[in-house]
């Protein structure tokens, strides 16, 4: 199989521009993941997420239109703040601790407090589709007017990120579409988990990819859930 032939060309824009290119992309990024974290909780519904895996309070669940690929795990984390999971889940430098498959993961550029450009690089043993490639991708935190914790990323068009970060001759540069957390308040200070993952792998995708990619899923939560349980609370500083 013919590796993708490499970006020839490469934008470079102001950081004013990629400020207001990210802030407009990033808006229907948000409103897709909050739109995935409301639908039908729990079991299949009329909303086309067929569940996959729902099994002590985690529902891991798949979407399809066209080409495109969107998978979803939703849980419960029982006495953990949706600050103390976004802490975690948000630490860049202790991101190989909840996805073993990532080798490097560094920030690029600081836009605003909330609005960044980081690199994702995975390994050569990493999971098809994330195999030797790495990822140019905004990240973009809000907080919504009822305390929901919102965190979208996605990669930036291939020209742009080829202009801030030239890639690497021996990875492949991947293509993240509208993914990240949705993370909401519960009562007794815990809250309700949404991750999503869109993946665009401009094909069909064998059964045995997707099996993969639901354990990938399935280890992703255990390992932050221990992460965020251990992780300090306010009180506890």
């Amino acid at each position: 199989m013919n590796s993708p032939a490499p970006c020839s060309r490469s934008w470079s824009i102001s950081e004013d521009s990629l400020r207001r290119y990210v802030h407009f992309a990033s808006e229907s990024c948000i409103q897709e993941l909050l739109s995935a974290s409301d639908s039908n909780r729990f079991g299949n519904g009329d909303d086309e997420w067929k569940v996959l895996t729902l099994d002590d309070g985690v529902e891991i669940s798949k979407r399809r239109s066209g080409s495109l690929h969107t998978f979803r795990s939703r849980w419960l984390l029982k006495s953990v703040s949706p600050q103390q999971f976004i802490t975690v889940a948000n630490a860049i430098d202790a991101a190989k601790q909840w996805d073993s498959d990532l080798v490097e993961a560094k920030y690029i550029k600081d836009l605003e407090d909330n609005l960044s450009i980081i690199r994702l690089r995975f390994g050569e043993h990493s999971k098809p589709l994330f195999r030797n490639r790495e990822f140019i991708v905004y990240e973009r935190r809000e907080t919504m007017e009822d305390g929901t914790l919102v965190v979208a990323v996605a990669s930036l068009p291939k020209e742009i990120a080829a202009g801030l970060h030239p890639k690497q001759n021996n990875s492949i540069r991947g293509l993240l579409l509208q993914s990240g957390w949705v993370v909401e308040k519960l009562e007794d200070d815990s809250c309700m988990v949404t991750y999503v993952v869109q993946l665009d792998p401009a094909g069909w995708v064998p059964k045995c990819f997707v099996n993969r990619l639901n354990t990938k899923l399935v280890m992703i939560i255990e390992n932050l859930r221990k992460l965020a349980q251990a992780c300090p609370t306010n009180k506890d500083t």
